[in-house]
């Protein structure tokens, strides 16, 4: 029996320098070596500061920023620390009130606007987090951007068309534009 006892103690000992501490190591490693800034969160600075993640979505609300898409986290918005969808299904009231505010917010800072509001722009991501829009969402607050910043919109366009990443390896996913990189282009442009 204590040589079972042993064995026991000895490969739960090994196991767990291999898979707690080596493996880890290992792996960490090697994300630094190769995806350094996807191994650190894929951070954006200006000026020296960090301002944000591409991988997690930014609240924009000033007319003359692109606004991604709305956040299902709560209290905060785009809080990582509560990343999940709202659970609201199409028949629930709370939704489809919330998707008309939403609808009503686009359309007070850009009454000129009427073409049809894209889904992605008033209903949240599965994960609440999301940082891209489609380049539809984007096509539709161009005109607003371009007008709050005095810009032509034909230089806007080129910034979302500069912006949109197509599908992965070609197949996979949808097009899509990353708000913050877009809109940091932006101020570039036009601050």
């Amino acid at each position: 029996m204590k040589k079972l006892i042993r064995q026991c103690v000895v490969l739960f000992l090994a196991m767990t320098v291999l898979t707690g501490i080596l493996y880890p190591l290992a792996a960490t490693g090697l994300a630094q070596a190769m995806f350094h800034g996807k191994a650190n969160g894929s951070l954006v600075e200006k000026d020296g500061k960090t301002i944000g993640s591409t991988l997690i979505g930014q609240a924009f609300s000033e007319p003359r920023y692109f606004w991604g898409r709305p956040s299902a986290t709560a209290p905060n918005p785009n809080n990582g620390a509560s990343s999940s969808g709202s659970n609201q299904g199409p028949t629930n009231p709370a939704l489809t009130d919330a998707v008309k505010q939403r609808i009503d917010a686009l359309k007070q800072v850009d009454p000129s606007n009427e073409a049809s509001v894209p889904v992605d722009l008033v209903t949240a991501s599965g994960s609440g987090l999301d940082p891209e829009i489609s380049p539809a969402a984007a096509e539709y607050q161009v005109a607003r951007v371009a007008r709050t910043r005095n810009v032509d919109p034909a230089k806007v366009r080129e910034l979302v068309a500069a912006n949109t990443q197509g599908r992965q390896f070609g197949v996979l996913g949808e097009p899509r534009v990353n708000v913050l990189a877009l809109n940091l282009d932006l101020d570039r442009l036009a601050p």
